[in-house]
C-alpha cells in the first residue's frame, strides 16, 4: 500500500509540475484560442483512445445509470473546451503567472457556490479563506491592470485587467466543470475524461469554423513541436496521471499537491519568460494560495 501511495504522489507531483510549464508552451503556438484548445482536445483524445484500445477497455456506456449522467458529462466537456479557450486568451493579455493566478480562484468560486447547490453550511474558517482570497484577487487585479508587460515577454496589447478577467472567466468555467462532476458517478477517471475531450472536441469544431477557420499552415517547426508537446504532454499524458493518482491518494493530500502547479506557473513567468511580477501582485497570490489552500487543510 506505501508503495502504491508513492506511486500516486510521484504521479501527482510530476502532473502539477508539467501543467505548470503550460503558459511557457503555449506562448510559441501563434494559433487563435479556439483552434489550440481544439487541438489540445484532438491530440488528447487520440492518445488516451489508443491507451484504451491498447489495454482493451471499453467505455461503460450501456451500464445503469450512465446514460442518464451523459448531457452532464457532455456539458462539463464543452465548459471543458471554453475554459481552455479564455485561458489562453488569458495568456496573450497578461503575464503567465498573473493569468494562472487568476485562474487559480476556481476553487474560491466552488466554495462560495456549493452552499447553494449542496445545502452545504459554510464554517467561519471557509467564510474568511473566501474573503481573503478574494482580497488577494482584487489586490492582483488593481496592481495588474495598468496595461500589457514588459520585461522581454511576448504578451499581444491589450491592457493586464483584460487577461485578468479571461482568467476569472476560465476560472468560472473550471468552477462548472468541478461541480458537473460532483452530479456524475457512474463514469469515473481515464473513461469520463476521454468523453469530455469527444465533447470539447463536438463544441470547439463549429466554434473554430465560424471564428476564423484553420491556421495549422502558418506553423514552424517550434510551434508543431510546442503544440505536439501541450496536445499529448500537457493534456493526454498529464490527464491520465493526474487521473490515476486521484483514484489513491486521499482528498486533502491531492489538494495540497495541487498547488505545485500555480508555484511552478510563477517561477516559469518570472525566471524563463522574465516577466514582471509586483509586490502587490505577489502578495495577492499569496493570499488566494494561501488561504485557499488552508480551506483544503481539514481542522
Amino acid at each position: 500500500m506505501n508503495n502504491e501511495m508513492n506511486r500516486a504522489r510521484l504521479m501527482m507531483i510530476v502532473s502539477m509540475t508539467v501543467f505548470g510549464t503550460l503558459g511557457l508552451f503555449v506562448r510559441n503556438i501563434p494559433l487563435p484560442s479556439g483552434e489550440l484548445a481544439l487541438y489540445r482536445a484532438v491530440l488528447a483524445a487520440i492518445l488516451i483512445g489508443v491507451y484504451l484500445l491498447l489495454t482493451k477497455q471499453k467505455l461503460p456506456l450501456t451500464e445503469p445509470g450512465v446514460k442518464r449522467e451523459l448531457p452532464l458529462l457532455l456539458l462539463s466537456g464543452a465548459a471543458m473546451g471554453i475554459n481552455w479557450i479564455l485561458l489562453f486568451e488569458a495568456y496573450k493579455y497578461t503575464t503567465v503567472s498573473t493569468a494562472t493566478l487568476s485562474y487559480y480562484f476556481a476553487p474560491v468560486i466552488v466554495t462560495a457556490v456549493c452552499p447553494f447547490l449542496f445545502h452545504e453550511t459554510l464554517e467561519k474558517k471557509q467564510i474568511l479563506c473566501f474573503v481573503m482570497s478574494t482580497v488577494g484577487l482584487v489586490l492582483i487585479t488593481v496592481s495588474g491592470s495598468g496595461g500589457g508587460t514588459d520585461g522581454g515577454s511576448n504578451v499581444s496589447g491589450g491592457s493586464g485587467l483584460t487577461g485578468i478577467l479571461f482568467g476569472l472567466g476560465a476560472a468560472a468555467f473550471y468552477a462548472s466543470v468541478v461541480l458537473l462532476n460532483k452530479f456524475i458517478r457512474h463514469i469515473t477517471g481515464i473513461h469520463r475524461t476521454f468523453l469530455q475531450f469527444l465533447a470539447a472536441i463536438a463544441v470547439l469544431i463549429p466554434y473554430v469554423l465560424l471564428s476564423g477557420g484553420f491556421h495549422l499552415d502558418t506553423l514552424d517547426g517550434i510551434g508543431w513541436g510546442c503544440l505536439l508537446i501541450v496536445g499529448f504532454l500537457h493534456t493526454g499524458v498529464t490527464y491520465c496521471l493526474y487521473f490515476s493518482s486521484l483514484r489513491v491518494l486521499p482528498g486533502q493530500k491531492a489538494a495540497i499537491l495541487s498547488y505545485i502547479d500555480p508555484l511552478v506557473a510563477v517561477l516559469v513567468s518570472v525566471l524563463l519568460l522574465r516577466e514582471p511580477m509586483t509586490a502587490v501582485q505577489v502578495l495577492g497570490g499569496a493570499m488566494i494560495l494561501g488561504f485557499t489552500l488552508w480551506n483544503e487543510i481539514k481542522s
